[in-house]
């Protein structure tokens, strides 16, 4: 494996960290963008649950886990925005990849304002988030003309020693949504919908691995969805919430792996 290319002692001190999107989950859902800067990386800071195939094209890189997961130990995130300081003046390509789009509940701004204090320069390289991606694999679109003009994006998840977030107030508005990082506490989300206003009908989609070929879709409805949150489920789930997302007769929600093989086929 090629050695890194550390930054010359006679160069400037303050690099170029880019936050790149490593999509929600396939390898080939990376941009082009992505997938160049990986190839080019001197080092890359990775979320938990990236790809191997994806941490792959970053073949020369030192490789960094810093990832967070709920109800394990983590990297707190000072420490990761003084890892990424510390790369940046020794790396001339400093990557630090995350899960789905880095802009949408990815912490990036607060290692945007940590670069930036700095005079730290930080490049953003958009990805692909997990409501698309599951929205593909249910042949669903997440807005529908006529029917739902509003989608929301939303989490209850809060960091320790956070104050509990008001989501349910803005999610209630939209006619339609995806909860990110919201399965274990499904029954506290169905609860405060249902209290909100919404439906106890109202149908919803639990969507796991998007985009892997051993995706899961199991359709519920907010009444019902409590009873999903201790099921065995070992890949990251998202919750999609409308009238949209029932159980369509056509079975649009086709193995992954059989539509990749088909296309390989043609």
């Amino acid at each position: 494996m090629a050695h890194p290319r550390r930054r010359s002692a006679r160069a400037c001190l303050v690099g170029v960290v880019h936050l790149v999107g490593a999509g929600p989950g396939a390898p080939d859902l990376l941009t082009v963008r992505a997938a160049q800067l990986l190839a080019r990386a001197d080092i890359v800071f990775h979320d938990a649950l990236i790809h191997p195939d994806t941490l792959a094209l970053a073949a020369s890189a030192v490789k960094v886990a810093v990832g967070k997961r709920c109800g394990r130990h983590s990297t707190a995130q000072r420490f990761i925005n003084k890892r990424l300081l510390d790369a940046a003046a020794k790396y001339d390509v400093v990557v630090r990849l995350k899960g789905g789009d880095p802009m949408l509940f990815g912490r990036a701004q607060e290692e945007i304002d940590a670069l930036e204090a700095a005079n730290v320069r930080c490049e953003i390289v958009p990805g692909v988030t997990a409501a698309v991606a599951a929205a593909a694999t249910l042949g669903t679109s997440l807005t529908q003309r006529g029917r739902v003009r509003t989608f929301a994006l939303a989490t209850p998840r809060v960091g320790d020693g956070e104050r509990a977030n008001d989501w349910i107030n803005g999610f209630r508005q939209a006619q339609a949504g995806a909860i990110y990082m919201g399965r274990k506490d499904a029954a506290n989300i169905a609860a405060s919908l249902i209290g909100a206003g919404m439906a106890a009908t109202t149908p919803v989609a639990i969507v796991v691995d998007a985009s892997l070929p051993g995706v899961e879709a199991h359709y519920t409805t907010l009444a019902q969805l409590p009873a999903f949150a201790d099921c065995e489920m070992s890949g990251a789930a998202l919750l999609l919430v409308g009238p949209q997302f029932h159980r369509r007769k056509s079975g649009a929600s086709a193995n992954i792996a059989e539509v990749r093989a088909a296309v390989r086929r043609a």
